[in-house]
C-alpha cells in the first residue's frame, strides 16, 4: 500500500468523528448500453455474472453500510437485487453515452443525503477482494484522505508517439536506451487500474476539483483485471478462477454432492416407445463428472421425488449407470436434506447441491456450494455460486463437478499457493 499526498487549498472533507460514524456506500455503475460487449455487466464470467464478483466482495467486506448498483436497465436491476444489492435507477440525463461517472455519482448522492463516503467500484474488476475495500476505506476513515484510487505497478517502457510522415525518431519517456535496466533492478511505474475510486461526499460535490489529501492504494498485479472488449474475456476468466474471491465459503471442502436427477442429470424429457416403455437420456460427460468427484472421495447422491413421473426402476437404472446412490424424498425440501446431512454427520457448508426448479431454492440457499444449469428456471431467482454454460442433460453436471474440484484444490493450498514471481508477473 502506498500513499501520495497532494495538499491543496481546502480542508479535508472527512466527517467529524464526534458527529457519528460516517455512512459508507459502495456504488457500482452499470449502464445497459455497453458498446464493447453488450450487457457485459451481467454476462457470466466463470459461472457468475460479472457484476456479482464485485458485489460479493463489497457485501462480504463488512466495511460498507450499503451496497448500491446504479443502472438504467431492468435486467441489470434484477441481477443486482438477486445478488443482494440495492438499486438506484439513474435518470436518462446521466444514462447517455456521453455521461461521465462523476455526473452519475453526483446524482446518486443528491438523492442519498445520508451517504458520507462513496466507494465507487468498477463492475469490470472481478478479482477484487474484501480486504482491498477494507484497507482502502481505512485510508479515508482513519487517515483523513479525501480521495483514494487503485493502482498497479507495471514494468513497461514508454515511448513518445510520432507522426510517421515526419520521419522523426521517437523519444524514450521513462528509460535511458543506452542503459536499459533489467526488470528486477527497476521498480516500475504506477498506473491507475480502474478497480475503484473512493471519495468523501464533499470532494464529489466539489466535482473533485478541490481536494485535500489524496492517496493511492497499490493492488498486486494478479488482482488487477479489467474487461473492456471481447478479447479480454477469456483472459479474465482464467485469472478470476485463479485469483478471484469466491465468497465466505470458498475454504470449505465439499464432502457430499447432491444432484437432482430430473432437470440436471437429464433435461426432463421422457421418451416413450411403442411398447409403452419410458426412456431417458444421460450425457456420458456428466457420468464422467460424477466419477471425477468420486475419485476425489466426494460422495455423489442423485435426488428424486416419489412423485417423479418416471418409474422407480428406470431411475434406479440411471443411478446405476452413473455409478452413484439414489435418494427418494417426499418433498425434497430443506428439512429432508438436513436429515440426510445429519445422518452422514456433515455440515451444510460441506455439501454441494445442483438443482433447477423453483422448489429447489430453499436447498440451494443453504448449502455451502450451489450450481444450476444455464436453462433452469431457478437460475433467474437465486444468486447461484455457479451458473453452468451448458444446459441440463448436456454436460452441466460435468461442468459443475470441475468447478467443485477447482475450489477443492484452491482450498487445500496455502494462502500464497500461486507462488507468483512478483518481479516477472
Amino acid at each position: 500500500m502506498c500513499y501520495l499526498s497532494q495538499p491543496l487549498d481546502v480542508s479535508s472533507g472527512v466527517c467529524d468523528p464526534s458527529a457519528g460514524q460516517p455512512h459508507r456506500a459502495a456504488l457500482i455503475l452499470a449502464r445497459g448500453g455497453s458498446k464493447g460487449i453488450p450487457l457485459k455487466n451481467i454476462k457470466n464470467l466463470a459461472g457468475v455474472p460479472l457484476i456479482a464478483w464485485v458485489l460479493r466482495a463489497a457485501l462480504d467486506s463488512e466495511a460498507v453500510d450499503s451496497v448500491w448498483v446504479s443502472t438504467d436497465h431492468d435486467e441489470i436491476e434484477r441481477v443486482a437485487r438477486v445478488w443482494g444489492a440495492k438499486v438506484h435507477r439513474r435518470s436518462p440525463k446521466v444514462s447517455k453515452d456521453s455521461s461521465s461517472s462523476l455526473e452519475t455519482i453526483q446524482e446518486f448522492i443528491r438523492l442519498r443525503p445520508e451517504v458520507d463516503i462513496v466507494c465507487h467500484i468498477q463492475a469490470t474488476s472481478p478479482c477484487l477482494h474484501p480486504h482491498h475495500i477494507r484497507e482502502a476505506l481505512q485510508m479515508i476513515t482513519e487517515q483523513g484522505c479525501d480521495y483514494v484510487f487503485s493502482v498497479v505497478r507495471r514494468h513497461q517502457f514508454r515511448w513518445e508517439e510520432v507522426d510517421k510522415k515526419e520521419g522523426k525518431n521517437p523519444r524514450s519517456l521513462n528509460i535511458d536506451v543506452a542503459h536499459r535496466p533489467r526488470r528486477q533492478d527497476w521498480p516500475g511505474e504506477l498506473y491507475e487500474n480502474g478497480s475503484f475510486y473512493f471519495s468523501t461526499r464533499k470532494a464529489l460535490e466539489n466535482g473533485l476539483k478541490q481536494l485535500g489529501k489524496i492517496a493511492y492504494y497499490e493492488m498486486l498485479p494478479e488482482y488487477s483485471v479489467d474487461i473492456d472488449v471481447d478479447i479480454d474475456w477469456p483472459v479474465a476468466e482464467q485469472r478470476v478462477l485463479r485469483f478471484g474471491y469466491f465468497g465466505r465459503e470458498e475454504k470449505a471442502v465439499v464432502s457430499l454432492f447432491l444432484c437432482k436427477l430430473s432437470g440436471c442429470l437429464t433435461n426432463g424429457q421422457i421418451f416413450t416407445s411403442v411398447s409403452g416403455e419410458d426412456h431417458v437420456a444421460i450425457n456420458a460427460r456428466d457420468v464422467a463428472g460424477i466419477q471425477m468427484l468420486q475419485r476425489e472421495n466426494i460422495e455423489v447422491i442423485l435426488m428424486s421425488s416419489v412423485n417423479e413421473p418416471l418409474s422407480r426402476g428406470l431411475l434406479e437404472k440411471v443411478a446405476q449407470l452413473a455409478g452413484c446412490g439414489l435418494w427418494f424424498g417426499e418433498l425434497l425440501n430443506g428439512f429432508e436434506v438436513e436429515w440426510l446431512i445429519k445422518k452422514k454427520k456433515l455440515r451444510w457448508d460441506e455439501v454441494a447441491f445442483m438443482g433447477s426448479e423453483s422448489e429447489d431454492r430453499e436447498i440451494l440457499s443453504q448449502v455451502g456450494l450451489n450450481g444450476v444449469p444455464c436453462d433452469s428456471p431457478v437460475a433467474n431467482l437465486i444468486a447461484a455460486k455457479y451458473t453452468c454454460q451448458r444446459p441440463a442433460g448436456n454436460g452441466a453436471v460435468h461442468e459443475f463437478a470441475e468447478y467443485i474440484l477447482m475450489l477443492k484444490k484452491k482450498s487445500l493450498l496455502p494462502v500464497h499457493q500461486e507462488h507468483i514471481d512478483r518481479a516477472n508477473f
